[in-house]
């Protein structure tokens, strides 16, 4: 069975649906293909460099070496993922793009520390600032035209139902690891001789920002080790109607 064309899926939510059934159907490694042969370009991989990132890292770059990998650098990353992303970067040859929050906008040392109690409002605001424009940036500054994300429906209940493919914006973006659940990731680290992030073996099952970010203890969800408990998503990956032109 052929894919349905992709500029028929941009037009038709029927033709849409029909592809992402037709992903469904394919490995990973084959979602990847195809989508670099396929979607329109520029593409870029993006990632925060967190607890699994190795493997898409090492799942796209491989198949493109010299693809852009966009990591969001918000001024409040571990030490650690700063380490990380080194010797990935280095390990991979990874051609990697670092954009950071607009010096004007960014929040200081003593607004990030009443984050917990500016509450949802207030992680937004931050989000949006430090995470979701300078992301909106890095793809507009190079042209991306389908962006690679790592994201999984098994990481959280609100990518419970993540597509392989949606248009974003005006661009595609392709989640190949959709269905992909922790053993997969698992297997693939060990048969490609690849590290975790180095927190993951002190219990931080997701790995954001310092200041939003807790290691999982007895008696927590995993959802609740980002953001206090009070949400789970940091904005990348989720619609940005006004996100934008509100963090300016």
């Amino acid at each position: 069975m052929s894919p349905p064309d992709p500029v028929s899926a941009a037009e038709s939510p029927r033709a849409l649906a029909d592809l992402n059934r037709w992903l469904g159907h394919k490995t990973a490694e084959e979602r990847v293909a195809w989508g670099l042969e396929t979607l329109a370009g520029n593409h870029a991989l993006s990632s925060s460099f967190g607890a699994q990132a190795a493997v898409a890292l090492h799942m796209v770059t491989r198949q493109q070496a010299d693809l852009p990998v966009i990591l969001i650098d918000t001024g409040y990353l571990f030490p650690e993922t700063h380490r990380f992303a080194d010797e990935l970067g280095a390990r991979l040859a990874l051609n990697l793009k670092i954009y950071r929050p607009r010096t004007e906008a960014a929040w200081n040392d003593a607004n990030v520390t009443r984050l917990r109690e500016l509450g949802v409002d207030g992680l937004n605001r931050y989000n949006r600032v430090h995470k979701v424009e300078p992301m909106q940036r890095a793809l507009d500054e190079l042209g991306v035209r389908t962006w690679i994300a790592g994201i999984r429906r098994a990481q959280s209940q609100s990518r419970a139902d993540i597509d392989f493919i949606e248009l974003r914006d005006g661009r595609w973006k392709l989640h190949p690891l959709a269905d992909w659940n922790d053993r997969d990731i698992w297997n693939y680290l060990q048969r490609h001789d690849l590290p975790y992030h180095p927190l993951w073996h002190e219990g931080y099952v997701s790995i954001g920002d310092t200041h939003t970010t807790r290691p999982l203890t007895a008696g927590m969800s995993e959802e609740d080790t980002r953001f206090f408990g009070l949400k789970r998503e940091c904005g990348l990956h989720e619609d940005w109607s006004g996100a934008v032109e509100q963090a300016a």
